[in-house]
């Protein structure tokens, strides 16, 4: 049965009561008397004791623990926080005299203040251009929680500066594609969650769950989904998502096997390639894997009998349907009509609503999602 845990103003009612029964003569206890003082301080002692003991008790299991313990607890399964990815870019351009060179690990200077660092030497070609690629300069946990991996996405277009001059080259360049990949520290949410899963799937040598542990351990990833036999057979495709990044939660990058795999299957690239070679050295070595992005499919939601909802309340149910499709939405799969009117009916002032478009499709009673 559940302990219940006496509160501070028990633990003093409890001590006055007793000191008054084990004395003769005390009469009540006065505010500032001795052993008025002495009951409250021990009561407030034990209070801390038990606090412990309620800390104690959430660290006892995996599920409820926290900060080093929960990374305990799932080190025990090979399971580790995933830390932040930087942010990369393979083309920014620089222009500049013939000839002049721009040495690997230049610091180069969003407007905002944020940094990258060029990956390996670029030399200006004759027509006075030349094309590096950069890595973005993550900050210390200390100074960012999140570590800024995320922040250092950015569109294609956006002006970087040298942090110092070099001669003969302008300090100015462009990102001619986007600068992305980049990934916060993984939530404790969802470090927990892995670790879970982990513990309530033994590993079966490459079954469904083996490669959603791989895949979901890649930093940036959040969720992903197992297709069999997705490229014919011996072939497995591995659809995941990468939510909160730049792009609708999207991948970035195409389609594709890891570039260490000497088949010669089209090589991924950006996020794909990074899951197709995070999974390449612990996948079935008969087994050729496929890391692929979900296709958008947008549906356009009318809804009747709440004209005069304001803004809030639209946002409400716009976060509502989110949530429905973030939870039940998978690549082939299908979002119940069910879960959506009861989503949107628990949104405060949508009683009478009326969901007229999308309609549930026939015998399925769900809309597909893809």
């Amino acid at each position: 049965m559940p302990f219940n845990r006496p509160t501070l103003t028990e633990l003093r009612q409890r001590n006055k009561s007793y000191i008054q029964s084990e004395l003769k003569t005390t009469g009540s206890l006065l505010r500032f008397s001795n052993l008025g003082v002495i009951s409250d301080a021990d009561a407030g002692l034990a209070h801390l004791h038990y606090g412990y003991l309620d800390y104690i008790a959430l660290q006892a299991t995996p599920f409820h623990a926290t900060d080093e313990y929960l990374a305990g607890w799932a080190a025990l399964k090979d399971v580790f926080q995933k830390p932040a990815n930087p942010a990369t870019c393979p083309s920014v351009l620089f222009t500049g005299t013939a000839g002049r060179t721009i040495a690997a690990g230049a610091v180069l200077n969003r407007a905002d203040g944020y940094q990258y660092i060029l990956d390996s030497d670029v030399t200006i070609a004759p027509a006075g251009t030349g094309t590096g690629s950069v890595t973005a300069i993550l900050s210390s946990p200390l100074d960012d929680v999140t570590g800024g991996g995320v922040a250092g996405n950015a569109d294609a277009g956006t002006l970087l500066t040298l942090d110092v001059a070099v001669e003969g080259i302008p300090s100015a360049a462009i990102a001619t594609v986007k600068i992305a990949g980049g990934a916060d520290i993984e939530s404790e949410d969802a470090f927990r969650s892995r670790m879970l899963l982990a513990y309530q799937s033994t590993p079966q040598g490459g079954n469904d769950n083996d490669y959603r542990l791989w895949a979901l351990a890649v930093p940036g990833v959040t969720r992903c989904w197992v297709a069999r036999r997705l490229m014919g057979a011996g072939t497995v495709g591995i659809y995941f998502m990468c939510d909160g990044n730049d792009n609708g939660g999207f991948p970035q990058g195409s389609d594709g096997i890891s570039q260490r795999e000497q088949w010669g299957a089209i090589k991924a690239t950006g996020d794909q390639l990074r899951v197709a070679d995070a999974i390449y050295p612990l996948q079935p070595i008969i087994a050729l894997v496929y890391a692929c992005a979900p296709t958008k499919k947008p549906i356009d939601f009318v809804i009747a009998g709440i004209a005069g909802a304001g803004s809030a309340t639209v946002e409400a149910i716009n976060a509502a349907i989110d949530e429905v499709f973030f939870e039940e939405g998978e690549p082939g799969g299908k979002i119940y009509w069910s879960s959506l009117l009861l989503a949107i009916g628990d949104v405060p002032g949508t009683s009478g609503f009326v969901l007229t478009s999308p309609r549930p499709i026939p015998n399925w009673r769900s809309a597909n999602c893809r």
